[in-house]
């Protein structure tokens, strides 16, 4: 990630989403390979076989879908940016959120209001506080019409109690919002017969559409390629049809190859599926381990349960900080990414407070460094036995540690 002096806050040194750090699965790339020939796109919103694996996808997970209410596109930002351009209005977000969710809405010269998120996890906004502040929005002028969140968090590596989600969704349909869930990370739960996720499209069958990014656990990062799930209604006709049009004009159709390797993926075949449940499996007893060293020190993180980082709160650690010459959320991520070798993105950047000392750390460098490392960590019963993950557990403690003393 990179750093200037004069360039920290724009959106092009913002952070990326975590990496899994794992070579990309055999499978894969021979059938992208084996598509690398085919030179047109996909037409927009994607050709029939990449939306019809999604639909199997969706209906694995208890959400009967049509392919003609299906579209893709090339990664899940240009998908979120046509969304909410078809769709209109201002937009609700929980406070913290993923990096990209804020610049999506500004660049549509929409207006984004975040809001808290309960205490219990990440991802949803309080339902209470939800009310209130489209309330207060509305009689200002404001015109907010989506509620944008996510049922598996990045940054705060949480999943939302059923319960919880249920209120939000509720909160969402009083208000009349339309619900975007952004459900990328959900399949990197990592313990999924302890963790139970739900989608607001259970809840809200007409009034949600279902966001995955494909890179978030079933194809790497430089493959972009999402799918949108959209209402079986005749607005959820409208909205995906206004969505086509500016993925069209925009030139954002999902590449041959890459849609390809999209559908295969989404079919889950053996080696996806079992890639993609030991990676989870792998990042979960790291995510463990890191978060029992934050708090041998005194420091706040709620209990990861999914992706591949944890949302760490350091503000028990002020005075230490201070010592260092770290007073906010920017300078602790140039001190913790500096020791620790590794980036490790301030709350700033997820639309936090600039004064709360909140970060995001990764567990992908903690794997090794190298591919060899990461697969041997992998292929582990132990992977925390390893002396290279070791040691990098052991680097995090001891620059946690520095800062208690």
């Amino acid at each position: 990630m990179q750093r200037t002096a004069e360039g920290r806050g724009p959106v092009r040194y913002g952070p990326p989403a975590p990496q899994p750090g794992l070579p990309v699965l055999p499978e894969l790339t021979a059938v992208i390979a084996a598509a690398a020939e085919r030179s047109a796109p996909e037409p927009p919103g994607g050709g029939e076989p990449v939306r019809e694996a999604a639909c199997r996808h969706w209906g694995r997970r208890g959400l009967p879908t049509a392919p003609e209410n299906v579209a893709a596109g090339p990664g899940a930002p240009a998908l979120l940016l046509a969304l909410l351009g078809a769709y209109g209005g201002d937009v609700m977000l929980p406070r913290p959120c993923p990096a990209w969710w804020t610049p999506q809405v500004r660049l549509l010269g929409r207006r984004a209001y975040h809001v808290p998120t309960p205490a219990a996890c990440g991802g949803i906004p309080d339902p209470y506080a939800l009310l209130e502040t489209v309330r207060r929005v509305r009689a200002e002028g404001g015109d907010p019409r989506v509620l944008l969140l996510s049922v598996a968090d990045d940054p705060t590596a949480t999943v939302p109690p059923p319960e919880m989600l249920r209120e939000a969704c509720e909160a969402a349909g009083d208000a009349g919002l339309f619900v975007v869930s952004d459900e990328s990370w959900r399949d990197t739960v990592h313990r999924p017969h302890d963790t139970l996720v739900l989608s607001p499209a259970e809840m809200l069958p007409d009034q949600a559409a279902v966001l995955i990014d494909l890179s978030g656990a079933l194809l790497p990062a430089g493959w972009p390629a999402a799918v949108v799930r959209f209402p079986g209604t005749p607005r959820g006709t409208w909205l995906r049809a206004r969505t086509l049009d500016i993925l069209t004009a925009t030139g954002a159709m999902v590449a041959g190859p890459v849609a390809g390797a999209a559908a295969y993926a989404l079919d889950e075949p053996d080696a996806v599926a079992g890639r993609a449940h030991a990676a989870a499996a792998l990042h979960g007893a790291v995510a463990a381990a890191a978060h029992r060293e934050l708090l041998a020190v005194g420091a706040l993180a709620r209990p990861p349960q999914a992706g591949r980082h944890l949302y760490a709160d350091l503000t028990p650690l002020r005075a230490g900080l201070a010592r260092q010459g770290v007073r906010d959320a920017m300078e602790l991520e140039d001190y913790l990414g500096g020791r620790l070798g590794a980036p490790t993105p301030g709350g700033q950047r997820f639309a936090d407070e600039l004064g709360a000392l909140r970060v995001r750390l990764s567990t992908g460098p903690l794997l090794g460094a190298t591919p060899q490392e990461r697969l041997a960590a992998l292929g582990a019963p132990d992977p925390l036995g390893l002396p290279h993950v070791r040691r990098s557990l052991d680097l995090l403690g001891s620059v946690l540690a520095g800062l208690t003393s």
